[in-house]
């Protein structure tokens, strides 16, 4: 990670400035963000909502590694969860209905220096952006997406979802939901992600281990996190939930994050399943395939200045 400085300093006092040049500070000696310098507006979540848990441990996250504000990356979409960069000091977009992942992919490939992170519900994720979910986990471009999935559409007043369990009754069937749920641990593991985990917001300490987890993951890593919605399915994951009497099974030991048969099986298990890293396989990111071909490319004009590339691709077109 590379240094930082100002070019110029703010002489105490006098607001002035100073352009005598600043040594830089040695990442070493820079003091870690705390919560306070991290955090920006105050959540505006109902009370009991499981996304202040994601946002709290997201904070942690930071803490603990050492990310500084010029390295970190928050991107969502529409949604409760994609609330996210507004509560977050630090660059990041909250961005259009379901298009999250693409614009989290282009800053990804153009600054693969930056830790970039996505957040969305399970509305954003498998409704509206379904499509670039399975794009972006087959190019396996590297980034940490969370998904806060609550079985319902939240921000809008309690409509079905794709993952809402069938029966549920919500405006837009009064009757129950009748259409078979997608099941989000299945779909990303046949998508090509190379990294899929299952979390709860109501388990904090296995929750951070899946976030750090899939961080130091090179390639498309998701974690599909239970994130109760306790003002329009109040008690959806108490089955998982020990506290009110559910289970949460952690993946066995002996299972083999890499095989994508046996991940893809346990992802059947009805709920609430299992807890953990379900899958997780190394195969070259679209990062690293992209600044190939660009290595290689310069290669063939080494040495040319700017203009003259420019120039040479002119006279090829006439």
């Amino acid at each position: 990670m590379s240094s930082v400085s100002l070019p110029f300093e703010i002489l105490p006092r006098t607001g002035n400035l100073n352009t005598t040049p600043v040594a830089p500070i040695a990442d070493a000696d820079r003091l870690g963000l705390t919560k306070k310098q991290v955090a920006a507006d105050h959540p505006t979540w109902c009370p009991g909502c499981g996304d202040f848990s994601v946002l709290a441990l997201y904070f942690k996250l930071i803490e603990k590694r050492k990310i500084w504000h010029e390295k970190i990356t928050t991107v969502a979409g529409i949604g409760c969860s994609s609330r996210f960069p507004y509560f977050v000091q630090a660059h990041g977009a909250h961005y259009i209905h379901g298009r999250a992942l693409p614009f989290a992919s282009g800053v990804s490939l153009t600054r693969p220096d930056l830790h970039v992170f996505t957040f969305g519900g399970d509305g954003d994720a498998f409704s509206i952006g379904g499509n670039h979910v399975n794009h972006t986990a087959r190019k396996n471009i590297k980034m940490t997406y969370v998904i806060m999935d609550n079985w319902v559409y939240g921000l809008t007043k309690k409509q079905t979802s794709p993952t809402s369990p069938i029966g549920f009754k919500s405006k837009t069937d009064l009757g129950g939901a009748l259409d078979q749920p997608i099941n989000p641990m299945k779909q990303l593991i046949s998508a090509g992600a190379t990294f899929v985990a299952r979390a709860s917001a109501a388990n904090i300490p296995h929750l951070l281990q899946m976030m750090e987890a899939a961080m130091d993951h090179d390639g498309f890593s998701v974690i599909e996190c239970l994130s109760e919605c306790v003002e329009f399915f109040d008690g959806a994951f108490d089955a998982a939930n020990p506290r009110k009497g559910g289970k949460f099974d952690l993946v066995p030991a002996e299972h083999d994050v890499t095989d994508e048969f046996a991940a893809y099986k346990m992802a059947a298990d009805p709920f609430p399943g299992k807890f953990g890293i379900f899958y997780k396989v190394n195969r070259p990111t679209k990062n690293k395939n992209e600044a190939d071909i660009t290595a290689k490319a310069m290669e063939k004009v080494q040495g040319k200045k700017p203009w003259e590339i420019l120039q040479a691709t002119f006279n090829r077109m006439k």
